[in-house]
């Protein structure tokens, strides 16, 4: 069996870009006896050559084809912690120490340092947790983490 070497100006078949098919194409650049670039022979597009996907033997539908057993030895999933959930968690384990006589009444144009208890007006009493930014500050309240405004 013998095959024809490959040169520019031979006709091949190629995956065209524009096209979205397979069609003939001539060849237009070799590198090293390997087609470089083609030219569509349908639409004149001249792209890089992409061979043709290899044929299929038989076409198996997805739903046959049968799922990977999983190993016994593989651990189970677990599953992600809601983060309002650990939130929520956090302020169970910190409130009971909380001492509420010492709580400072929050104003957006006051300091407040990290660990330092306020009382809300609407989410209630809060610890701060970080100051993010020189005018923002995370609070943990019962509801969750707040972003609140104040003067660090």
């Amino acid at each position: 069996m013998t095959t024809k070497k490959l040169s520019a100006g031979d006709i091949i078949e190629s995956r065209c870009t524009k096209c979205r098919e397979v069609l003939n194409h001539r060849i237009v650049a070799m590198v090293d006896g390997k087609v470089v670039r083609v030219e569509c022979n349908t639409c004149n597009g001249v792209h890089n050559y992409y061979p043709p996907p290899p044929e299929r033997d038989e076409k198996v539908p997805r739903a046959a084809v049968a799922a990977k057993p999983r190993t016994p030895a593989a651990s189970p999933r677990t599953p992600r912690k809601d983060p309002l959930e650990a939130e929520r968690e956090e302020w169970a384990s910190l409130s009971p120490t909380f001492d509420l006589d010492k709580a400072l009444h929050y104003n957006m144009n006051d300091r407040y340092p990290v660990k330092r208890l306020i009382d809300h007006s609407v989410f209630g009493v809060g610890i701060v947790k970080a100051v993010i930014s020189p005018n923002k500050m995370q609070v943990l309240f019962k509801e969750g983490v707040k972003l609140l405004r104040c003067q660090n």
